[in-house]
């Protein structure tokens, strides 16, 4: 999609993942740091990627992009995001990138012919997951889906700050759209069940709202939990990425392994598991 000052005409749907990725994606940051990490795992480089729960494939893109030996498979139950990918995203690919960057409408739950060097599931999308076996399924079929010696990414977050009933507001530029207020809305948490409630919302410059343009029914997993899972489904080993902290004990954007953290209000953290 081209870039400039003119004002876009964009249907409500594809409004609302055009704001998305500007707001809330990071695409190179993943595609950065979990090569580094898989190098520092296993000694080896990573080619091959399959992105889980893929929505617009902007890490998948971005993975492509990045090497010309890099391919990229994207799933998603969900048709629409995909939708948008074809219409506003596959163009911006070149010809060769175009065929290294491939789409199934497939549940995670099922393992694929195909294997991989990475399988990422990130914005904590594996929260979805409610119930153990569930998530146990999924793990299992990851590892069937993985080279050996490949590695399960899972980007998590926690902690009081991710559980109490909060609005999270601040302002971005979208080209072609203008100044946007972004919304980021957490129900009261349920300490029976560990789950939430969470909606994303965005005002436009005129004002008008699109409420609930993403809603999500998370279970807070915590990394303890999630470690021993998968070792259960029979991941040779697991690390985490914390991140860093200065002297006076503020976040440094760096995420190293450990094997303790510190208490935290609200935290992301990146867990792997290797095959």
């Amino acid at each position: 999609m081209a870039r400039t000052k003119a004002k876009l005409a964009l249907s409500p749907t594809d409004l609302k993942y055009y704001l998305y990725e500007r707001a809330v994606q990071c695409p190179e940051w993943h595609v950065k740091h979990f090569p580094r990490f898989y190098l520092w795992m296993t000694k080896k480089k990573a080619k091959s990627l399959r992105e889980d729960f893929c929505g617009t494939s902007r890490i998948s893109m971005e993975w492509v992009r990045s090497a010309k030996d890099r391919t990229a498979l994207g799933l998603d139950l969900d048709p629409e995001p995909i939708g948008y990918y074809e219409r506003f995203h596959r163009s911006e690919l070149k010809a060769d990138e175009q065929t290294r960057l491939r789409h199934e409408l497939k549940n995670v739950l099922e393992p694929t012919r195909e294997k991989f060097d990475l399988i990422a599931a990130c914005n904590f999308s594996f929260f979805i997951f409610k119930e153990r076996e569930t998530l146990l399924k999924y793990f299992k079929a990851a590892r069937m889906s993985l080279k050996p010696g490949g590695a399960l990414f899972l980007e998590m977050a926690g902690g009081e700050g991710m559980q109490e009933s909060m609005e999270e507001k601040r302002m971005f530029t979208a080209p072609g759209i203008g100044r946007v207020k972004y919304v980021w809305e957490q129900d009261d948490f349920d300490a029976l069940q560990a789950i939430n409630d969470y909606a994303i919302h965005f005002q436009l410059p005129n004002k008008r709202w699109i409420k609930n343009a993403f809603e999500y029914h998370w279970r807070l997993w915590g990394i303890r939990e999630i470690r021993e899972l998968l070792a259960e489904a029979g991941f040779s080993k697991s690390h985490v990425f914390w991140e860093d902290s200065d002297r006076q004990g503020n976040g440094t954007g760096e995420y190293v392994p450990m094997e303790e953290g510190d208490p935290s209000h609200a935290w992301i953290a990146y867990v792997a598991g290797i095959r």
